[in-house]
């Protein structure tokens, strides 16, 4: 008994942003398909503000005529940093899939990584730059 398994092509990409983590990958599909962490988009992400900012490296694009079948593994930080880094990691797998989409991407700054982050707390003062009250005497 011989098994044929249907290996389909996909493009993966890693997103960033504060401590979140989303590991993004697509495949050409017949119809545009969303799902986070084994969750439809639509659910994991609540709030509509969210919901655009996964789709927005799909929507914005000239030839937004390619249909993908979207997979993300997403951990760490909060709601909103997960769906920026989910952003991030489908904007880098489809400059993986289509080198040519790279200038359109960068220019609406969907490939540039947000470096910010919350700054550590340093020994002696009460938060990462606020100091205790000075007194002279």
């Amino acid at each position: 008994m011989t098994t044929t398994d249907k290996k389909e092509k996909y493009f993966e990409g890693v997103g960033r942003r504060k401590t979140s983590t989303a590991r993004v990958r697509i495949t050409p599909a017949s119809k545009n398909a969303f799902v986070v962490n084994g969750i439809d988009a639509k659910e994991y992400f609540k709030t509509e503000d969210e919901r655009t900012l996964i789709m927005d490296p799909i929507m914005k694009l000239e030839d937004s005529s390619a249909k993908w079948a979207v997979e993300a593994r997403v951990s760490g930080g909060g709601m909103h940093s997960q769906s920026e880094a989910v952003r991030h990691g489908l904007s880098r797998a489809l400059v993986l899939s289509n080198a040519g989409l790279r200038g359109e991407l960068k220019d609406l700054g969907f490939l540039k990584r947000d470096p910010r982050a919350k700054e550590r707390r340093k020994f002696g003062l009460k938060k990462a730059r606020k100091a205790p009250k000075w007194s002279k005497r």
